[in-house]
């Protein structure tokens, strides 16, 4: 009897120690781990938002200096805004390509190299303006185009492979606050820059670069591969099968996007001209802060339009319809009240917020009309028309300048009125888009 008693008390106590450290050792294993994986995410979401920023940088920050540039190097209206509109031809007639290759090989294999292009043709650049080179100058715009288009598309489709769901909402929505972000301080770093040298943003903008790069080597794992890639003839086919069931809606939304583009592009190099000119004479910061008024009532509104709309159909087509609404208004206003500077800002910037509901709604719809296997090269060709948008707006500002200011207006007020007609009577999502 005694032995049983004694026995009774060891087991006892070893089964209770035994317990009792399971999940104490768990919880200390878990805690960790969690804090370790928010942190790495964080960190993830830093390293991917860099590829936007830096993409819009190349190209935005460059928008003050265009006025200077030309007297520099003497050359037309029409050359220097061809130092923006090449960066971005070339950018948009790669972008499927480069979308093709990140499908067939990895999304890092395409933006490492593309990362190393876009800086060290930037460097090019700045040496072409050294040397008063238009030729090696647009040369390697042209080059840093073809390294841009390996960027920010590319980054977005890597968010599709490294999160689900509502971690994949967060990142793109990280992404394209990132790339707001961009549009507003552009304007602002290349004047600051310029204090320096006028051709200052040409070297500054490839230390941007390197940061990203090495931030997208070491931040980011690439999940591997679960399915071959396919082939690009079954992309093709899958582009035709589309179209002819979304070709309508998908056009006119196409349209309406790359004319968004378009137009903020164009007014921004318009005003970014005339605020040089008698009776402005703005130069410097202070242009670089007026630039950014209406890429700012852009960006505001675009955050807030992708924070709300979520997949509400009937929200996105009010939202739309809004939008070009505002920018028909305003840019006909413009027509007549471009002479007084406050008016014409707040015109601008209204014509901004109304491309700030626009957007975020196209993007909604467009990446849902399709499944995620089809997904990337739909998003890659509107890529590539808003980077046409962005490539065509300053050149054809420029020439229509040459003729007057109120034929600018009139010109894209009539545009913005044929796309919200597209948009009112093609693009009717329904109550909940996909």
């Amino acid at each position: 009897m005694s032995t049983s008693t004694k026995s009774k008390p060891k087991l006892t106590v070893t089964f209770t120690s035994d317990i009792s450290d399971a999940p104490s050792s768990k919880k200390a294993k878990s805690v960790p781990d969690e804090k370790n994986k928010r942190k790495n995410k964080i960190w993830e979401y830093i390293a991917l938002s860099t590829v936007p920023l830096v993409l819009v940088l190349g190209n935005s920050m460059l928008v003050p200096i265009l006025p200077t540039l030309r007297r520099e190097l003497g050359i037309t209206q029409f050359q220097s805004s061809l130092v923006i509109s090449l960066f971005s031809v070339s950018a948009a007639l790669i972008i499927p390509i480069a979308g093709y290759l990140s499908d067939r090989f990895s999304r890092k294999a395409v933006i490492v190299p593309s990362l190393i292009l876009y800086g060290g043709a930037g460097i090019l650049a700045g040496f072409g303006a050294v040397w008063d080179s238009y030729g090696i100058l647009i040369g390697a715009r042209a080059l840093q185009g073809i390294g841009a288009a390996g960027t920010a598309p590319i980054a977005m489709a890597l968010v599709g492979d490294l999160y689900k769901d509502a971690q994949e909402s967060q990142a793109l929505g990280l992404i394209e606050a990132s790339n707001g972000a961009g549009k507003v301080v552009s304007p602002i770093l290349g004047s600051l820059f310029a204090l320096i040298v006028w051709y200052a943003a040409f070297f500054a903008f490839p230390a941007f670069c390197v940061l990203s790069l090495l931030a997208i080597i070491f931040l980011i794992k690439e999940p591997k591969r679960k399915e071959e890639p396919k082939p690009i003839k079954q992309y093709i086919q899958s582009i035709r099968r589309i179209f002819a069931k979304h070709g309508r809606w998908l056009i006119s939304s196409f349209f309406a996007g790359s004319l968004a583009l378009f137009i903020l592009f164009g007014v921004l190099f318009f005003l970014s001209d005339i605020l040089e000119e008698p009776p402005y004479s703005i130069e410097g910061v202070r242009k670089g802060f007026i630039l950014a008024i209406p890429l700012f009532g852009m960006v505001t509104t675009a955050f807030i339009t992708g924070s709300v709309i979520k997949k509400n159909g009937v929200l996105i087509r009010r939202l739309m319809n809004i939008g070009l609404i505002l920018m028909v208004i305003s840019l006909a206003l413009a027509i007549w009240l471009n002479t007084n500077l406050y008016f014409f800002i707040g015109l601008l910037t209204l014509s901004s917020i109304g491309t700030g509901l626009l957007l975020p709604c196209l993007n909604t719809m467009i990446t849902g009309a399709v499944e995620k296997a089809e997904r990337g090269m739909i998003t890659s060709l509107y890529s590539s028309l808003r980077f046409f948008g962005v490539a065509f707006g300053p050149p054809l500002f420029g020439w229509l300048m040459g003729i007057s200011h109120q034929i600018v207006f009139i010109t894209v007020s009539a545009l913005s009125l044929i796309a919200l007609g597209l948009v009112f009577f093609m693009v009717k999502p329904g109550k909940q888009v996909q």
